[in-house]
């Protein structure tokens, strides 16, 4: 499981090092097995600044060249030779002065040199996005808002973030860490220190234009199931913010919808599904199907259910997705959907574990759901994410959230015997020593 260290201190204060943060969650049970640099986009975009083109005439020598000056800031504006159709007098643009590697999106690292090209004296280059690995275009050089401040560096200007990825050995029993927020509590139980917790409690409904009802028929397999509709979505790219967090843990961005479910995910540690409205009709059936029926998952792949694994079915009875495992692929999310229903839901760890193996399929779903997410997480984790989702695609709640758990899930209750702590860890704890712990873990602490 990857923790990125930006990301956590979200949520918690830690002025320590990534490596002195590696111990201490080594030491609370939480194995880091690795810690990695890691860089929003390769290289940094280390000695790239931003430039004024002041002027660019036509090479001499050369009918697809432009002779530009460009001053980047420095007092000394610098000759240029630039092969880009779209170069002009009056851009900003990202230049590499010589003596800068560079990390282009394909191929190796290269180093910027004084040069002559066709005759003429170069001092850098005029940057495409490709050429310093912040995109794949190559139609032309980057042409920036006239905002931007001459001589910034292009790491400030395009808020590139130095960040470490700490990668944790999770054991099964540890499933309350599975996140971001787990982890940070962790934090808190050792450093006593505030956990900033997301707040969903700002989630407003501002109409009951699209109710779905929830209807669980196999309540052992799928004790609880909640879920909302979000109309007047626009699908789209996600906002910068939120496609960094998931590439630094090494998931790719697929559009504002799915990567928010993705994003609160890693966050809180609570699996969610958004499905477009329109399959799911004024209806959510959660049921198992006849063995032999044929399914095709996102991956385009058929596959024959089994009479044991656990669906989540339009109002006709069709199945949308392999519950907690593998979403599929007539309805998911795509540019012409304007409607979703959002699902939180908590699943069986034995039955998802069943279907995960049955299938061979291991996703960030199948991961929490098997090891067993909070049963009370779900409705939290859906007014987090809905608000997300309305912040980035533009839409409104449009339905009250439907909340189906018809038996309630009792808290554990176990009795600790001091003594009995002390002789398992081997050392002296003071009884007000525990309950803050046990406080901090947020474990709540019922008779002393």
């Amino acid at each position: 499981m990857k923790i990125s260290y930006n990301w956590l201190q979200q949520y918690i204060d830690i002025p320590e090092t990534p490596q002195e943060i590696g111990k201490i969650l080594t030491s609370t049970g939480l194995e880091v097995e690795h810690i990695e640099a890691y860089e929003t986009v390769k290289g940094g975009l280390k000695g790239l600044v931003i430039g004024h083109v002041l002027t660019c005439t036509k090479h001499p020598n050369a009918d697809k060249l432009s002779l530009t000056t460009v001053d980047v800031g420095d007092g000394t504006p610098r000759k240029i030779v630039c092969g880009a159709a779209n170069v002009a007098a009056g851009q900003k643009v990202v230049v590499a002065l010589p003596g800068t590697t560079v990390h282009p999106a394909k191929g190796d690292p290269f180093e910027i040199k004084l040069a002559k090209i066709r005759g003429e004296q170069s001092e850098g280059m005029i940057c495409a996005e490709d050429e310093i690995g912040l995109g794949e275009s190559h139609a032309g050089i980057m042409v920036l808002d006239g905002g931007a401040k001459v001589g910034a560096l292009a790491a400030q200007y395009f808020k590139i973030e130095a960040d470490h990825i700490i990668e944790i050995g999770l054991t099964p029993n540890r499933a309350d860490a599975a996140s971001h927020i787990g982890v940070a509590r962790d934090l808190r139980a050792v450093l006593n220190r505030t956990l900033r917790k997301p707040d969903s409690s700002s989630l407003s409904i501002t109409s009951k234009s699209l109710p779905v009802a929830v209807e669980i028929r196999n309540a052992e397999a799928c004790p609880r199931f909640a879920g909302v509709t979000i109309s007047g979505v626009s699908v789209k790219e996600s906002p910068e913010w939120l496609k960094s967090r998931l590439r630094s843990i090494g998931l790719t961005p697929i559009n504002n919808i799915v990567d928010v479910t993705n994003f609160v995910c890693h966050e809180l540690g609570q699996p969610l599904h958004a499905y477009d409205a329109l399959v799911v009709g004024k209806k959510v059936i959660v049921q198992t199907l006849a063995s032999g029926t044929k399914f095709t998952t996102l991956d385009g792949k058929e596959r024959s259910l089994s009479s044991g694994d656990l669906m989540v079915c339009n109002e006709a009875g069709e199945g949308m997705c392999i519950a907690g495992v593998f979403g599929g692929n007539k309805s998911g999310i795509s540019a012409a959907t304007t409607s979703i229903f959002l699902e939180s839901a908590y699943f069986s760890a034995a039955w998802i574990r069943k279907t995960g193996m049955r299938h061979q399929l291991k996703t960030d779903a199948s991961f929490r759901f098997e090891r067993g997410v909070d049963p009370e997480g779900s409705v939290a984790a859906l007014r987090r994410a809905a608000a997300l989702i309305c912040e980035v695609s533009g839409g409104h709640v449009s339905s009250d959230i439907v909340d189906n758990y018809p038996t309630k899930i009792d808290p554990v209750v176990i009795d600790v015997k001091h003594k009995n702590l002390v002789r398992l860890i081997g050392k002296q704890i003071p009884s007000e020593e525990v309950f803050g712990i046990l406080e901090r873990l947020d474990i709540k602490v019922s008779d002393k």
